[in-house]
């Protein structure tokens, strides 16, 4: 009896063991913070993505390389600091009341925690003023894609009547007639009088320059394994895994830089916003809205193109669900501009444990308050 005793003893030791050695399907939190805080992303559990995602180009999560500036506006530290000066200066709004900095404020996260914005007169917008922050690793801009480079996207809300609400030509003469300026467009662009494109170029140049700190996740992934708490490792390895946001969140930045219906069009109802649909045209992207960076995203709330999701947990509840996934009303059988939810978005069905370790594994994608003192503007 002794012998067989040891025997059974020893199978259930070494099963025992390999449930916590072997890399799929089942890893102990030992396993798992060893494994990404190795340094050598090749050892990392095999995400869980959907085929379609793989065949678009898929790229993982991970730590942020140098930003790249286009030929057509290279870096340079006086382009940077006339953009800087230009971002906080009101003179750029028909009131001389509403700057950038406004929408996007450095104290918060380069947003303005706010549902949706204010501008000119105190109009309301429509949409969720997203964070600056890492703007330089986009490749799409605004919630619906309408500008195509960060120079483009700087001259809309000069221009939105509830925004700045101001020819863009009008704020480009205003600013070449004050005296101040002169000498810091000299610096920038060997000359003392802009146009209105280097006006944008230097702005944009400024706002690529807006890169976070170096997060717990971060210094995680490039070996300091103390830097997450065991609840987070488990959450970013459901975030690669069970809870498929890497579908969607992936790239060193946590975006695509695609576009998605995950169900909150609000069609025909308050809130309405057929998204993506109102630049191109196209039924196929009715609803669709940019998928945003969650670097910072625990500082960026409230969350959703519509501001309308006031903390994180319920942003996740609602991907715990599956969303919304409208279906057609007999009276909408052949509405072509009816919205369909994508594909990528199923219900998970996570425990309430596991949202947890999500939402703080999410967290640690923050580094805490951005500082900079706004310019005095030149006179």
């Amino acid at each position: 009896m002794k012998p067989k005793f040891i025997a059974i003893v020893a199978m259930l030791f070494s099963l025992i063991i390999l449930s916590y050695s072997k890399i799929e399907p089942n890893l102990s939190i030992t396993e798992l913070k060893r494994l990404y805080s190795g340094g050598d992303y090749t050892k990392w559990p095999k995400p869980e993505v959907d085929s379609i995602v793989y065949a678009q180009g898929f790229e993982d999560i991970g730590i942020l390389g140098k930003p790249e500036f286009p030929e057509n506006n290279p870096y340079s530290e006086e382009k940077a600091e006339l953009g800087k000066v230009l971002f906080f200066d009101p003179r750029l709004s028909k009131s001389g009341q509403i700057s950038c900095a406004n929408c996007h404020d450095p104290e918060l996260n380069w947003g303005d925690a706010r549902r949706v914005s204010y501008g000119e007169g105190r109009l309301q917008g429509n949409r969720n003023a997203p964070s600056l922050m890492n703007i330089a690793y986009s490749k799409v801009f605004f919630w619906d894609g309408r500008a195509a480079t960060l120079e483009d996207q700087a001259s809309f809300p000069i221009q939105d009547t509830k925004e700045m609400n101001f020819h863009i030509d009008l704020a480009t003469k205003r600013l070449n007639k004050i005296k101040g300026y002169k000498p810091y467009f000299k610096k920038a662009f060997g000359k003392e009088k802009l146009t209105q494109e280097e006006i944008l170029k230097a702005i944009a140049t400024f706002e690529r320059t807006l890169i976070s700190p170096k997060s717990k996740f971060d210094k995680f992934i490039a070996g300091d394994s103390t830097q997450l708490t065991n609840r987070q490792v488990e959450g970013l390895h459901l975030f690669r895994t069970k809870a498929r946001c890497i579908n969607c969140h992936n790239t060193a930045n946590f975006s695509d830089n695609k576009f998605h219906n995950i169900g909150l069009t609000y069609y025909g109802r308050e809130y309405e916003d057929l998204g993506r649909y109102n630049v191109t045209g196209k039924a196929e992207n009715v609803g669709e809205f940019k998928t945003q960076s969650l670097r910072g995203t625990a500082q960026n709330g409230p969350y959703m193109h519509n501001g309308l999701f006031p903390n994180l947990r319920g942003v996740l509840n609602m991907y715990n669900a599956g969303m919304p996934q409208p279906k057609r009303k007999e009276s909408q059988k052949n509405d072509t501009l009816f919205p369909t939810t994508s594909k990528l978005i199923k219900k998970i069905a996570l425990s309430q444990s596991e949202l947890t370790a999500l939402e703080d594994f999410i967290t640690s994608l923050s580094t805490g308050a951005y500082k900079m003192r706004p310019p005095v503007l030149p006179q």
